[in-house]
């Protein structure tokens, strides 16, 4: 994981600094003095949203969550059938609707899919960092009238997925899903910017194999971990099956058959 101080809110207008200060002192990082060398990374307000800039050489453009427009929102456009990898992956049939617990949302997509397709929804993400992006990306698209019916059914909760299994109250989610980090290691193994500066903020998921076994015994129907396609499942019981793509993979762990 990049060490915070490695890390510092900036913004781009003088009417914005009050809101960085705020932010900063909650994510107990500093707040960027133009007059320093700049850190490797940016956590940067500007009046349109908050963004991840690199600073370092070779940077590319900055990391912001945005359900508006774009990939995801192409994406979703696309993701009208519940035929789709990832709704077959949950046990998503007809008209049924599930309560579903993302352990590791990153930048929310497979969530918002999920949601666009009747889920409920609760993301959990261990980095504060992401976790702000995400809450920024979650704000703007509750404003647009045309997501209001998916962002009523979307909701983050950040924290670490381990104690949150591990203190769980309440009705329990139907499904849990899982995309740990892969250790992707040699020239070959290049992944998009999004996950690269992510990497860059939270590292490896170490603790995968034991958030694997927590959410088994939390879950009410099944666990559902997403893989790179030719990466090893996690240890512990076999998955039940398997939903296949091109680049990944969905490993199904049944706990009850849907009715």
């Amino acid at each position: 994981m990049m060490h915070r101080e490695k890390v510092a809110v900036s913004h781009t207008a003088p009417e914005l600094a009050d809101k960085a200060r705020v932010l900063a002192a909650q994510l107990g990082l500093p707040l960027y003095n133009p007059e320093d060398p700049p850190p490797a990374l940016l956590l940067t307000l500007t009046p349109e949203r908050l963004e991840l800039r690199q600073t370092t050489k070779g940077a590319e453009g900055p990391l912001f969550v945005d359900f508006l427009g774009g990939p995801i929102e192409y994406r979703r456009r696309q993701t009208t059938s519940r035929k789709e990898s990832i709704a077959r992956a949950v046990g998503l049939k007809g008209g049924t609707s599930l309560v579903v617990l993302d352990l590791t949302a990153g930048l929310g997509r497979d969530s918002f899919i999920l949601a666009s397709l009747g889920c409920t929804v609760r993301m959990v993400e261990r980095s504060p960092m992401v976790a702000a992006l995400l809450a920024d990306g979650i704000e703007r698209a509750r404003q647009e009238p045309a997501l209001a019916g998916i962002m009523a059914r979307l909701s983050l909760i950040p924290g670490e997925s381990m104690e949150i299994l591990r203190t769980w109250q309440g009705e329990h989610p139907e499904v849990i899903c899982l995309d740990p980090m892969y250790p992707h290691r040699g020239k070959s193994a290049m992944v998009k910017k999004e996950m690269r500066l992510i990497r860059l903020l939270v590292g490896d998921d170490e603790d995968s194999d034991g958030l694997l076994a927590a959410a088994l015994t939390v879950a009410t129907r099944r666990v559902v971990v997403k893989r790179p396609r030719l990466a090893p499942a996690l240890a512990g019981p076999a998955p039940n099956f398997t939903i296949g793509g091109k680049n990944s993979r969905f490993d199904v762990y049944l706990i009850a058959p849907l009715a």
